[in-house]
């Protein structure tokens, strides 16, 4: 779709490109450190500043304690800090249960390691997670369960009810769990972010994945992390060295500026500010006769195309998601991405992470869908 908007001029809302403004702190780190020469591989678990500097941060705003030289590990983003614990943790026929809708780098990564995704129905419309369900999932071959919170494409934000009640699962049935915890500064309204590896009796199952490409708008760096307990860490870090040796030395630099001088003020104008660009994405997709799903965090909204038979051609979401960029030049993502086959067929997944005057446009081009 991005390919496919790029074509036709039109405003891309489908990729999570997080095209806001860089933190001005994050792009001097980044230039002197390429100044100061620091241009070559780094250790494979990151330099110093930067794993001190997400200890610190760590223990400052979720009041976790982490020992930067055994516990952390700067990653290739966060997606590559998924791939590398996949590589170390898990053997082919292994089951991991990811909750549906669910992110589509986790489902692919699992299927390219041949580790079997297992997924877990969350209750729309607000993606309320029955631990029944996930006990009903669980077999001898499962290995862990996978947790996105805040979540992409649904912006859920799992409750402490639900994170303690897997946590009870997850230590009765010796399972690992995966946090990918990206957007934990994308909160919105009475929503709290809580890791679960801040649970008691969690550190020593739980793998944080988290990373600096959507809190400082760099995408294009990939600079990620794994927060783990250290007798897990050795080897997540020799596969991320097979697979990327090390993150962009200079980029690291940059992003620990940014963790080193930036404040919970900053974290919490960068909710302030996405939170109102939710709320102008939301009412567009009303006005354009969609039934959006409210998120509670990050910078996606799932959107109901139900009753827009007569407006937005075709019976699936690919298709619909075609005939919106046609009508309007707005690009969305197809719901289906994120769901098993057969679902998610009426839903559009719209991101809201953009500069303010192109965020405008797509809500005026939306308005004007029917």
């Amino acid at each position: 779709m991005t390919v496919e908007s790029d074509r036709v001029g039109g405003v891309n809302l489908a990729q999570g490109v997080c095209d806001t403004e860089v933190p001005q702190v994050v792009a001097e780190g980044a230039i002197s450190a390429i100044h100061e020469g620091h241009n070559i591989y780094t250790r494979l678990d990151g330099i110093a500043r930067l794993r001190r500097a997400i200890a610190e941060k760590t223990e400052r705003m979720q009041g976790m304690v982490v020992d930067p030289e055994r516990e952390v590990l700067v990653t290739s983003g966060a997606t590559g800090a998924f791939h590398a614990v996949v590589m170390a943790l898990f053997d082919p026929g292994d089951e991991v249960l990811l909750f549906e809708p669910f992110y589509g780098y986790h489902l692919g990564t699992l299927r390219s390691m041949r580790v079997v995704p297992v997924a877990v129905e969350l209750e729309a419309p607000d993606w309320s997670l029955d631990l029944d369900r996930v006990r009903a999932a669980i077999t001898s071959k499962t290995r862990a369960v996978v947790v996105n919170t805040p979540s992409n494409p649904a912006g859920k934000v799992f409750t402490r009810q639900e994170l303690e009640g897997l946590a009870e699962i997850a230590r009765e049935f010796d399972l690992f769990v995966l946090t990918d915890e990206i957007y934990e500064h994308f909160i919105y309204g009475d929503a709290t972010h809580l890791s679960p590896a801040a649970i008691e009796g969690m550190r020593e199952r739980t793998i944080v994945m988290s990373g600096f490409s959507k809190t400082f708008s760099v995408t294009g760096w990939r600079i990620g992390y794994v927060i783990a307990d250290a007798k897990w860490i050795g080897a997540i870090g020799y596969f991320h060295d097979l697979l990327y040796v090390c993150a962009p030395s200079p980029f690291q630099h940059g992003v620990a500026a940014g963790v080193e001088q930036l404040g919970r003020s900053f974290y919490a104008g960068l909710a302030l500010e996405h939170e109102s660009k939710r709320e102008m994405l939301v009412t567009a997709l009303r006005d354009a006769g969609m039934k959006p799903h409210v998120p509670d965090g990050a910078y996606y909204i799932l959107a109901s195309t139900a009753g827009l038979e007569g407006v937005l051609t075709g019976a699936t979401a690919a298709l619909r998601a075609r005939s919106l960029l046609a009508k309007t030049g707005v690009a969305a993502v197809a719901g289906s991405a994120f769901f098993r086959a057969g679902k998610g067929e009426d839903l559009l997944r719209f991101c809201f992470a953009k500069k303010d005057g192109d965020l405008a446009d797509a809500c005026r081009r939306l308005r004007g869908l029917r």
